[in-house]
């Protein structure tokens, strides 16, 4: 498999696909990803590209938080790739994730099976991955992710939530696009089938310190602490960290962010972060909670070196000769990265991957699990 990137700035929407596809050449590509910021018109971007590329070939996108390539990370622009190469895909929308997330999920994988005349009981893992976009502000990954691998669990996903650049709730949406659709509140599931060499990974920017604290309360809705090993959720992490409840906040430079909570899965560690105290003591967290969990504790590492590494080691060692990436980087890592002025830093990581496209996303997907604080990849390869 082989990838081209191209990127623009220009604001009206034919002028942008005139200029993204001009950039990518006269080849027929299988599958075009198209990373947008959010206050363009999607509508009139999508039909302007759709119009434009060759009847053959499928199109998925989704609104940004900024958009990445291999020249950096980027605001108010368009990153689009071009796939080709030994694989098909098959593409799925589900839609109403706010009112039946597992439904939407489910509809999406169907959707995508059928496409590719595979019934979802044979799917191979080995052949077989999920790219899985949603729309981040309805916060239900961890169902939607349910209703995709209710018949094929061992189905490897990757991805990340589509997101906004506007960091007032109030304000938020997100849109993702599905050949001839945008849609808001719904889930797309590429899924690919190949022979080329993949892996789906993920990187953070923390190590483990043996600590623990344990979820000992949390309220009806299962995303805030209301108790943690015991003792009021947000005075007992502060304690932990040593600051003050009020520095708390995810992105701060003293916060969360600095001692992060994560899941261990057998070596693994899914960073599954408090984010946000709130005014009765509790904590918000990005994920569900269950009474009684136990959570590491994280200290921070180097976030630019780490990333660097991981694009440099790791992806080479897991992906043979690595040629494509498609990149779903955590808009925390990007509050953390500006609240310390490492932005270009990490940005910089960005010239060793290989050829990439991607996006700042409202949380990620890997694995089955939905987390946070962390870049997932979905890379190709060649034989």
């Amino acid at each position: 498999m082989k990838m081209q990137t191209a990127r623009t700035t220009l604001k009206e929407p034919d002028a942008a696909a005139e200029d993204l596809l001009s950039q990518l050449g006269s080849d027929t590509p299988r599958l075009v990803t198209m990373f947008a910021s959010r206050e363009r018109d999607q509508q009139a971007l999508n039909r302007a590209v759709r119009q434009r590329l060759p009847k053959g070939t499928r199109l998925i996108g989704a609104t940004t938080a900024g958009e990445l390539d291999n020249t950096g990370i980027h605001e108010g622009s368009v990153v689009m790739s071009a796939l080709f190469g030994d694989f098909e895909v098959g593409l799925g929308l589900g839609s109403g994730l706010s009112v039946d997330a597992i439904s939407a999920g489910a509809a999406a994988i169907k959707r995508a099976c059928e496409d590719l005349g595979v019934r979802q009981q044979d799917l191979d893992p080995r052949r077989y991955v999920g790219l899985v976009i949603d729309d981040g502000f309805r916060y239900k990954k961890e169902e939607l992710l349910l209703g995709i691998l209710e018949k094929c669990q061992t189905l490897v996903l990757v991805g990340g939530g589509a997101s906004d650049a506007n960091r007032d709730p109030a304000k938020q949406s997100a849109m993702v696009h599905v050949d001839g659709e945008v849609a808001t509140d719904a889930v797309l599931v590429a899924l690919f089938k190949t022979s080329a060499p993949w892996a789906a990974l993920r990187s953070h920017w923390y190590v483990p310190t043996g600590e623990k604290l344990t979820i000992t309360k949390v309220d009806e809705s299962h995303t805030r602490a209301l108790e943690i090993d015991g003792h009021p959720a947000a005075k007992r992490y502060a304690e932990i960290l040593g600051v003050g409840v009020d520095e708390l906040e995810f992105g701060t430079p003293r916060g969360f962010a600095v001692r992060p909570t994560a899941l261990r899965v057998g070596r693994e560690y899914f960073i599954r972060a408090a984010w946000s105290p709130q005014e009765d003591g509790s904590i918000l967290f990005a994920n569900l909670l269950e009474e009684g969990t136990e959570l590491e504790l994280m200290k921070l590492g180097d976030m630019a070196g780490m990333t660097r590494s991981f694009f440099t080691e790791e992806v080479p060692r897991r992906v043979q000769n690595p040629q494509a990436a498609l990149l779903f980087h955590c808009g925390g890592r990007m509050w953390y990265a500006s609240a310390t002025n490492t932005v270009q830093q990490l940005a910089e990581t960005l010239k060793a991957a290989p050829t990439a496209a991607g996006m700042n996303v409202h949380f990620e997907i890997y694995s089955g699990f939905h987390i946070n604080t962390t870049l997932t990849a979905l890379v190709f390869g060649a034989n």
